[in-house]
């Protein structure tokens, strides 16, 4: 591409994206001044306009067949799911006007909004994830427009339709919620990031750098790789079927689904044998071998495997029919880093096993696994003695630690998990995310601070330094 030709493609989308900006501003302007109920009424349009079971199913049906990525029953699941999770965390919450105060301090705090939200989001959820930002972002009384990938475009697209009709329905500018045009291009996804006010990113790592790099302040966050112990004191049976239920949601799309599991060695054959009755197929040595070859081609993962069905997975891996009776692949591993794939994130139907002479080493293997890949985001913990959860949780460089969890199922939110419901899971400093926290409302307003004068609270020199003096001296 010759240097005109480009300076015309990246006018052209600067072009795009400002029509896109105009009109979102515009309603945006009128949104700005409604009250919590008319803001929360917006919410349930929101929400209802994906969680409808019509809706969900057709969009799940779409985005298998566009994608070829997850399976319809576990996609209705999950954008249901989340939606309902995240409209009662929503509607729970506070984002117009006073939302805080603190006598004590003389501070009273006033929610604002931002302005135009750019969502960014990826193929693995086409549907679900633009209507999990969108719903933070209306609860902020914002404007949001959508970046698809490219690949998920005609389901987010008719998600997008979904969520403009139902602002439309209750009264309010349907250009709350737009998306970009097709086909959508890495040029006009950038100038989408160079025009709003806040930038979101879900999805592939490039997205996330260019999205920092934008001169907006930007939201990311980092790939996925967890990984779970299975220590002595752990019923099982239990945690294998959690195993289970996590990896084979929607083929493991998630970037919460487990990827390894060490298991201590006391209970290693125990759990090996637990992991198979719950739907486990152990490969061989010399199957290891031909899956680790086809589920990466030239250092990148398979396309034509990740996120499949089993039986492409047997079919592709050149597994016995035997294999087709299970609903996971084990393989078992010892080896970490660049020259062991699997010891990586894996987005398909496949575990990887490790074995750790005790609770201390299985520490320490799980500290490699993420030094190599997934740092920041999220491991889990089978076991009876929550002295070790804490241990965890105080060493790891991890911003959550779940414990007795089917991961994919408390780690975005849950409601047996305290943790906010989400599709967007920050990963902090150790993925270069500006967040170390599950996304929610909070990350999608401005908050004005009135300060009024209180008792001075000022310690003396002695409650300050004395410490300092009494070792050290003056």
């Amino acid at each position: 591409m010759s240097v005109v030709e480009l300076q015309d493609r990246v006018s052209s989308a600067q072009g795009i994206a400002a029509d896109l900006m105009r009109r979102a501003r515009a309603a945006q302007k009128t949104f700005a001044e409604a009250d919590q109920a008319r803001t929360d009424e917006a919410v349930r349009a929101i929400a209802w306009s994906l969680y409808k079971p019509e809706h969900a199913r057709a969009l799940a049906e779409l985005a298998v067949q566009d994608t070829g990525l997850g399976n319809v029953p576990d996609k209705i699941i999950k954008k249901q799911r989340k939606t309902f999770g995240t409209l009662r965390d929503m509607l729970r919450a506070k984002t117009v006007g006073e939302i805080e105060r603190d006598e004590k301090r003389g501070i009273v705090k006033f929610a604002k909004p931002l302005g135009v939200v750019g969502a960014i989001t990826p193929s693995t959820n086409p549907g679900a994830t633009p209507v999990n930002k969108a719903l933070m972002a209306i609860k902020g009384r914002n404007a949001v427009i959508v970046a698809p990938s490219p690949l998920g475009y005609g389901t987010t697209e008719l998600v997008v339709n979904y969520m403009r009709d139902a602002l439309e329905q209750i009264g309010l500018p349907k250009d709350l919620v737009q998306i970009l045009p097709s086909p959508v291009t890495k040029e006009t996804t950038q100038a989408l990031m160079e025009a709003v006010d806040l930038v979101v990113v879900t999805g592939s790592q490039d997205n996330v750098r260019r999205a920092y790099s934008s001169g907006t302040p930007a939201i990311g966050v980092g790939a996925g790789n967890v990984p779970v112990i299975i220590d002595e004191t752990a019923d099982l049976d239990s945690a294998a079927q959690k195993i289970c239920a996590s990896k084979t949601f929607d083929n493991a799309t998630s970037c919460s689904s487990e990827n390894s599991v060490v298991i201590v060695d006391a209970v290693y054959d125990k759990a090996i044998e637990a992991l198979k009755r719950a739907g486990g197929y152990l490969a061989n040595a010399s199957q290891k071998k031909k899956i680790e070859g086809e589920l990466w081609k030239n250092g990148k993962l398979n396309r034509h495997l990740i996120a499949r069905d089993m039986s492409v997975l047997v079919k592709g891996f050149e597994l016995p029919e035997e294999a087709n009776k299970s609903k996971f692949i084990l393989v078992e591993e010892t080896g970490i880093g660049r020259d062991y794939p699997l010891s990586g994130e894996k987005l398909a139907l496949v575990l990887t096993v490790y074995r750790a002479s005790d609770f201390a080493e299985a520490k320490d293997t799980i500290r490699k696994i993420l030094d190599y890949q997934g740092r920041g985001h999220s491991m889990g913990l089978h076991t009876k003695d929550m002295s070790r959860a804490r241990e965890l949780a105080e060493e790891l460089p991890v911003v959550r630690v779940l414990i007795n969890f089917a991961h994919t199922f408390g780690n975005g939110g849950g409601f047996d998990s305290g943790l906010e419901f989400t599709l967007t899971m920050g990963c902090g400093s150790w993925q270069k995310n500006s967040i170390s926290e599950n996304l929610n409302y909070k990350h999608f307003i401005n908050i004005t601070h009135l300060v009024t004068p209180i008792p001075e609270d000022k310690p003396s020199e002695e409650e300050l330094f004395g410490p300092h003096w009494a070792r050290y001296g003056k």
